[in-house]
């Protein structure tokens, strides 16, 4: 990956800018995800049930967990400017959940430099990218396109 600055923003716009190692979804990320958003459906938390009921035969990992491990991937791979001081998520334009992931499979992250842009004096909208992808299924787990604000200073 080509060192990402402000300076050079712009033309990694269109550029894969990071392809991520494999991470492992595993039962214990599923049912805290499910705990810390109060959110226990069965189909998530319940094994045994799961594995008697559920047309997958194994629970399921939340869309919302798939669509949070977005910011592990970007900070695991410098899928930010290196040199602002801060960033705040800006929100997502659009999400697609397209394939149930079993819990237990392993995910990785495809990100695209959409768009950067400064907003205004030392702020930087970055739009991104990101096709979450499933080892072993030929369909994306998440396709989403997420939009962050950089700060180049700390605001006083």
């Amino acid at each position: 990956m080509t060192d990402f600055r402000i300076a050079t923003g712009k033309s990694l716009v269109g550029q894969e800018i990071h392809l991520s190692d494999w991470v492992t979804i595993t039962q214990e990320m599923v049912t805290g995800f499910a705990a810390t958003t109060l959110d226990p459906d069965w189909m998530h938390v319940d094994v045994a049930r799961s594995r008697r009921e559920s047309p997958y035969g194994e629970t399921i990992v939340q869309g919302f967990l798939m669509q949070s491990l977005i910011i592990y991937f970007t900070h695991k791979g410098a899928a930010q400017p290196s040199d602002v001081a801060y960033g705040l998520n800006y929100g997502m334009d659009k999400v697609r959940f397209l394939v149930p992931v079993r819990t237990g499979s392993r995910v990785r992250d495809r990100i695209t430099l959409t768009g950067f842009d400064e907003r205004a004096p030392g702020r930087y909208l970055q739009r991104s990218h990101h096709v979450v992808e499933v080892e072993g299924e030929t369909k994306p787990a998440v396709v989403a396109d997420w939009l962050t604000l950089w700060f180049k200073e700390l605001d006083s």
